[in-house]
C-alpha cells in the first residue's frame, strides 16, 4: 500500500501542551484540507467499504446530532451543495441525511466523534473513525471519557475531572483544539490496537514516521453534543527534519 503523507504541519508540533494542553481557535479554522487530502480521502473511502463495522458506530440517540454535525460541515466546506457534494479532486458526493457518517466520511479528512452527556459525564455515542492511532472504537463506543482514555499515560482521576469541566463549559461556535505528537514505524493511517495490547511508545529514528493529530472540540447548537474531530498528520523523519532545519 502506497505512504499517504504530508510534507509539513500547520503549527509547532515540538511545543507540545501538557494535557489536557486546549487552546481557543476560530470556527473557520476547525476543518483543514492539506496536500495528502486525495490519499487520505481514497483510503477512507476503502475502509469505510471493507471495514464499516470497524470504523463506524452511532446509537440511535446521536442520530440527530450527526445529522446536525453534517449540515454544519456542509454549510462550511461546500455551502453551494444539494443533494450531491463536489470535492476538490472532482469526486461527486451523494449526500444521505439518512446516513450523516457515511456521508461526513466521504467529504473532510477529518474523523468525528461524537459525545452526549449521560448523568454527569460525556458518553461517545457515535464516530466515524478511519485513522485510529492504536485504539479500537468498539472498546470506547458507549463509554465515558475517562474509560475512552483509558490506558492514556498521564490521564488520571485530576485530569478526567478538568477534562470534563471543560467538555461542559464548551460554548457553541467557540471550538477549542489541541494536538499531540507521537513517533510510528508504520506511517499506516488505520492503526487499531486493543487496550489490552498497548503500543510500545517509540523514541524517533532515522526511518521512523511523526504522526501528529490535531484534535478539535466543539458543541452543536441545537442538539448540544460535543463532537471531536481528529485531523491526522503523518511525516517521514527527513520532512520533520527539514521543518526543524529550513535552509
Amino acid at each position: 500500500m502506497p505512504q499517504i503523507l504530508q510534507e509539513t504541519i500547520p503549527y509547532d508540533f515540538a511545543n507540545l501542551r501538557a494535557l489536557p494542553g486546549i487552546q481557543p481557535t476560530t470556527l473557520d479554522q476547525w476543518l483543514h484540507q492539506d496536500e495528502a487530502f486525495v490519499g487520505q480521502m481514497q483510503r477512507r473511502e476503502e475502509l469505510l467499504s471493507e471495514r464499516r463495522d470497524e470504523v463506524l458506530m452511532l446509537d440511535p440517540q446521536a442520530e440527530p446530532a450527526a445529522r446536525e454535525l453534517l449540515d454544519l460541515v456542509l454549510a462550511q466546506v461546500y455551502p453551494s451543495a444539494g443533494t450531491t457534494a463536489v470535492r476538490t479532486d472532482g469526486v461527486t458526493v451523494p449526500v444521505d441525511e439518512d446516513r450523516p457518517l457515511d456521508t461526513l466520511c466521504k467529504l473532510v479528512q477529518e474523523d468525528f466523534c461524537i459525545l452526549q452527556k449521560h448523568g454527569e459525564e460525556h458518553v461517545l455515542t457515535g464516530a466515524i473513525l478511519c485513522f485510529p492511532a492504536s485504539w479500537r472504537l468498539s472498546e470506547k463506543f458507549m463509554r465515558p471519557l475517562i474509560g475512552i482514555h483509558v490506558p492514556v499515560e498521564n490521564y488520571d482521576e485530576n485530569i478526567a475531572k478538568r477534562v470534563q469541566r471543560l467538555f461542559d463549559g464548551i460554548q457553541p461556535v467557540r471550538p477549542l483544539w489541541r494536538f499531540n505528537a507521537l513517533w510510528y514505524e508504520d506511517p499506516e493511517l488505520f492503526q487499531p490496537r486493543s487496550i489490552h495490547a498497548p503500543r510500545e511508545i517509540k523514541d524517533r529514528l532515522q526511518d521512523s514516521f511523526l504522526r501528529s493529530e490535531r484534535q478539535t472540540l466543539l458543541r452543536l447548537p441545537k442538539t448540544d453534543a460535543v463532537v471531536f474531530s481528529i485531523h491526522t498528520y503523518v511525516l517521514a523523519a527527513n520532512m520533520v527534519a527539514e521543518m526543524e532545519n529550513p535552509a
